[in-house]
């Protein structure tokens, strides 16, 4: 059951003061935080940015990935109020750690790898992009979420992640030492005194306006380094809003051993992302580059297998989650096809077993989109201000529909919503036309074959009639909307004629709306892809031999998604998915068994929804 609005917490009033004062009529010190309907409320002596106090300092870490033999401070950006220091107010933090804020390379398009090769062959090499210039002036690092935060009653920091901007040590791009930095500058903040007044000195810089409990969010890598930081249990960090998070960098790149490239980036790989952010010390480039880029990346991450292995097992964050003790409210779209929804899907599934505050947020929108500003302020609220205000009571799972604004989700028990049941769905053959979906598995036994082109789009194969490039299978038209809510798989047997091939497919809502054609649109329910080569093993491929089958079993991306009355809902298998994995020459001919193959949908109300949507109307009596 879904409930609305968001505002269904109860209504709670307080006002609670960190200062004492001799005398209450005499009192004119600034009351913080102010809480009202269990949200902190803007205080107007902290709105004025010019009565900011803004500083930054060096955290010590405990790790050195620069080989200078000492170890790595980072860079790290303090703003607060003035009564901090002028009234001694202690006030909570909001830390949001970034390789972005000291700027990135450009323009990352002219330094991809090319694609254009056939799949399980040795990739042309590719050329480095140039050293990163950095950007920002001392003591600012970035001012982002100052001016939500700080009159609200927090102090804001910021710091730059290892190997940016004036951070030392190697970016190493999901490394450990990008979970144990922020999680050096949560200990500071909670009164470590590992905190200096520059990068080499020992003149050192104390946290005394920290009440101790700290707060993470960001979006995208943001995102990441606040679920990298509660990995590691540091004591102090009570609650994190990861935004369209990165938790796992093989499924950033590789999809069910398949190498693929993330939406709006081809070509892009691991190595890619370390020059684009590498803006730390010129000095230490040469170094960084060897150790980390060409050594353990160029050795791990392995562009001719997309196996999985232990280089991309250490930068999976769901191997992390053990010592995770915050709260944790996860935020995504269903759309985005940069960080596609699995990264934070993935990480709230495994959650649920652990017994700490969960909540999620998801969008139809593309990549980031932070939950509403009321949602947010309840959970620091709760955690950080410790006001009772019931944001860890009912519904756990926010989804925003598809025709309404950002700020006004739906409530639901859960995601997947508890009431979706899976619908085993069969296909019957018409290549090169449009085939059907059946509840009914169809008597006869058949296999079609079609012949991969990365040529045609994927949104060009979905909308033809006829062609021999895809396979297409149809329900009937909905007589009624049908809500899907999980993850949709797709077993399959198919040959091929070559070792190695791509493999994709969709779910399409049909008719196709051509006047959305160049942009995301609400057609593609959701995507797909696999190396059938990994059948048995993500660790371990296994070439095809042309002409035998192969079964396997493979996730589309998760989804909530209600697809209106009139449409009809399509299965289609292709190869080479232009926007996502390697172009190799068309030609590959691919054979699919379909009495070896099935949907796997899941609906909420199950085959009896699906049966009741997918039925004709009968006439009134």
């Amino acid at each position: 059951m879904s409930t609305k609005p968001l505002h269904v917490l109860p209504s709670i009033i307080a006002l609670v003061c960190f200062s004492v004062s001799a005398s209450a009529q005499t009192d004119t010190r600034v009351k913080a935080p102010v809480i009202v309907d269990g949200q902190a409320q803007v205080i107007p002596e902290f709105e004025d940015p010019d009565l900011w106090i803004r500083h930054d300092l060096w955290v010590e870490t405990e790790f050195d990935t620069d080989g200078d033999g000492r170890l790595d401070r980072m860079h790290v950006a303090v703003t607060r109020p003035r009564q901090t220091d002028t009234e001694g107010l202690k006030l909570p933090v909001i830390y949001i750690s970034s390789p972005y804020f000291a700027g990135t390379a450009a323009p990352v398009h002219d330094f991809m790898w090319d694609v254009e090769h056939e799949v399980g062959a040795v990739p042309p090499p590719r050329q480095d992009s140039p050293p990163v210039k950095r950007t920002g002036v001392r003591p600012i690092i970035s001012k982002s979420h100052t001016k939500t935060w700080i009159p609200r009653g927090y102090v804001v920091v910021h710091s730059s992640s290892p190997g940016t901007g004036l951070s030392q040590g190697c970016p190493t791009v999901g490394g450990d030492n990008e979970s144990l930095a922020p999680k050096a500058v949560i200990e500071w903040l909670c009164g470590k005194l590992n905190g200096y007044a520059s990068p080499d000195g020992d003149e050192s810089v104390e946290a005394y306006w920290c009440t101790g409990k700290v707060g993470m969010t960001g979006t995208s890598y943001n995102g990441t380094l606040a679920l990298a930081a509660a990995t590691t249990g540091v004591k102090g960090l009570e609650a994190i809003i990861p935004i369209a998070p990165n938790t796992s960098y093989y499924h950033y790149y590789r999809t069910h051993g398949l190498v693929r490239s993330p939406g709006g980036y081809k070509g892009e790989d691991i190595d890619v992302l370390y020059d684009f952010i590498h803006s730390g010390d010129p000095e230490k480039n040469e170094y960084c580059d060897c150790h980390v880029r060409d050594e353990e990346m160029a050795k791990g991450m392995d562009r001719i297998s997309g196996d999985y292995n232990s280089f991309w097992a250490g930068r999976d964050y769901l191997n992390d989650l053990e010592p995770l003790n915050t709260a944790v409210l996860m935020a995504h779209a269903f759309n985005d096809w940069n960080v596609v929804p699995e990264h934070s899907v993935r990480i709230y599934e495994a959650l649920k077993s652990k017994d700490i505050p969960l909540q999620s947020y998801f969008h139809q929108g593309g990549h980031g989109g932070e939950p509403p500003l009321e949602q947010m302020n309840r959970w620091f609220t709760k955690y950080l201000h410790g006001v009772d205000n019931g944001v860890d009571q009912g519904p756990r799972a926010w989804i925003v529909r598809e025709d309404d604004p950002r700020d006004q989700p739906t409530a639901y028990e859960e995601y997947p919503n508890p009431e979706a049941k899976v619908v085993t769905l069969y296909l019957e053959g018409a290549a090169p036309g449009v085939g059907k979906l059946l509840t009914e598995k169809p008597v006869e036994s058949l296999v079609e074959t079609f012949v991969d082109n990365v040529s045609f789009s994927g949104s060009i194969l979905a909308a033809a009639a006829v062609t021999n490039h895809r396979l297409l299978y149809v329900s009937p038209g909905l007589t009624e909307t049908l809500h899907i809510s999980g993850t949709p798989k797709l077993s399959i047997r198919l040959a091929s004629n070559k070792p190695a091939v791509n493999l994709s497919a969709w779910l399409v809502s049909l008719p196709w709306d051509e006047s959305r054609d160049a942009k995301i649109t609400s057609n593609i329910i959701t995507r797909g892809w696999a190396d059938p080569q990994n059948a048995v093993s993500l660790e371990h491929s296994e070439p095809l031999t042309p002409g035998e089958f192969r079964e396997l079993t493979f996730a589309f991306q998760p989804d909530d998604q209600v697809i209106p009355k009139g449409q009809q809902i399509g299965l289609m298998i292709f190869s080479s998915d232009r926007d996502f994995t390697l172009w190799p020459e068309p030609g590959t001919e691919l054979t699919v068994d379909l009495n070896g193959t099935v949907l796997s949908l899941p609906v909420v109300g199950g085959d009896e929804q699906y049966r009741a949507s997918t039925t004709a109307a009968k006439n009134p009596q």
